[in-house]
């Protein structure tokens, strides 16, 4: 009888481990249920597709320490962070930096704002040195702790880390803040079932 719940409870437990080790796919895009940040173990928190009128546009991931529910709770968490953004249709990336600018400034007071706006300029720049992004390039965005905000655009490193802290969290806002680029995708990045 002892052996037989404790096959039972090995058994139970490798499909446990099975089924939360499942890669998330959507839409062709894999997201792994975790990520290292300049070795820290991140896992996925949620992840989901942003529209644009009937147009899937890009597919993202978020990564944390350990799981949050709300926004709250993600922009309060210590430790490495990071948003994966895997691109499903070509877009013009000064657009894109646009609306990065205009995500930013939805989701915050004026004046928290005006003090981000260097970091706003660069983040734009950034985007428009690219000409356009492609369906299947990818980019991330990592808060990495005593460094700041790393952003990479296609495997590589986009000049030198963003330090301020609210920068990061700033950019979080657009997909988690009081007015999200998509409030299906927040709700899929803060692991709200559809």
């Amino acid at each position: 009888m002892k052996a037989i719940r404790n096959l039972l409870l090995a058994t139970a437990l490798a499909l446990a481990a099975a089924t939360h080790a499942q890669p998330v796919v959507l839409s062709g895009v894999k997201f792994d249920d975790a990520n290292d940040v300049r070795g820290s173990r991140l896992q996925l928190n949620g992840a989901g597709l942003r529209y644009k009128a009937v147009f899937k546009v890009y597919a993202a991931g978020l990564y944390l320490p350990k799981k949050a529910a709300s926004p709250e709770e993600v922009l309060a968490m210590p430790g490495a962070k990071r948003i994966s953004i895997t691109m499903l249709r070509e877009i013009d990336s000064s657009e894109f930096g646009k609306m990065f600018s205009r995500g930013m400034e939805d989701n915050m007071d004026k004046s928290a704002f005006s003090r981000l706006v260097p970091g706003v300029l660069r983040m734009s720049q950034i985007f428009s040195d690219h000409k356009k992004l492609n369906p299947g390039e990818l980019f991330t965005i990592d808060w990495v702790p005593g460094t700041g905000t790393v952003v990479t655009v296609k495997g590589v490193q986009q000049g030198e880390p963003f330090k301020e802290p609210e920068f990061f969290n700033a950019l979080l806002r657009i997909w988690l803040g009081p007015n999200p680029a998509d409030w299906k995708l927040k709700d899929a990045l803060l692991g709200r079932p559809a």
